[in-house]
């Protein structure tokens, strides 16, 4: 699983608590990937934590992005290279009326709403082979 745009790590902590087999987590932001390191410890797991400026890992079968729509739009080729063929990819962050946009900018994966909630949606699809 690989958590990109990271923050305090929560959603790799908590992908790593569920079980994953490894999680990534990766952010921009030297705070960010400090504030991840230290949650991670407090919930006794385990993470790779990496700067955007790193190596990128492999491609996983989950990847997870909570950001805004314009990184979102300028990220669409790196993410998608991130999953997997038949893996998954979520973006949430983005308003209701940025969902189409956003969603055009990954042709390469199949991505519809699947949730939304206080004009916020999340978006999740399958990468095709």
């Amino acid at each position: 699983m690989i958590d990109y745009g990271c923050g305090s790590g929560i959603l790799a902590i908590a992908a790593a608590r569920l079980g994953a087999a490894s999680v990534c987590a990766i952010d921009i932001d030297p705070q960010a990937l400090e504030s991840a390191r230290r949650n991670a410890a407090v919930n006794a797991v385990t993470l790779d934590i990496r700067a955007t400026g790193d190596p990128q890992p492999e491609p996983a079968d989950v990847v997870v992005a909570n950001i805004l729509a314009n990184p979102l739009r300028i990220l669409a080729p790196l993410l998608c290279a991130l999953v997997a063929p038949g893996g998954r990819l979520v973006l949430a962050g983005l308003l209701d009326r940025q969902t189409r946009e956003i969603a055009a900018c990954y042709p390469a994966i199949g991505l519809q709403s699947w949730r939304s909630l206080d004009g916020w949606t999340c978006l999740a699809g399958v990468r095709r082979s």
